[in-house]
């Protein structure tokens, strides 16, 4: 049985192999990616960086927003505060939640752009 999505003889572009292989990305930043990525396979995790793309919000917030827990929701914001993705600040007894820079936003946007391809 043959696959029409591989080649059907072997045939090496030893230049092509040789540009791509010199401009490939250090192995632990391939690994650094792939986490974030897992960060952000979580439909609820998404659904929080997307709510913090709009406005600094605390955990009650949140909750409220999500339809979830406040215990709920301060797990998932230690796993973005972990990937370093969120940020949070104290005022009195309130903690409040932000994007830590706009790299956040820019990756949303762009799986928005791309799921509605």
């Amino acid at each position: 049985m043959k696959n029409s999505d591989l080649c059907e003889i072997k045939c090496i572009h030893e230049d092509a192999v040789k540009q791509v292989k010199s401009e490939m990305l250090h192995e632990t930043t391939f690994q650094k990616i792939s986490e974030d990525f897992k960060i952000l396979g979580d439909k609820t995790r998404i659904k929080i960086l997307y709510a913090l793309s709009k406005k600094e919000l605390c955990v009650c917030d949140l909750s409220s927003i999500m339809g979830m827990t406040d215990s709920a929701v301060s797990h998932q914001l230690r796993l973005l505060r972990k990937s370093n993705m969120v940020k949070f600040r104290k005022e009195g007894k309130m903690a409040y939640y932000s994007l830590v820079d706009d790299h956040v936003v820019q990756l949303i946007k762009m799986g928005q752009e791309h799921a509605q391809e």
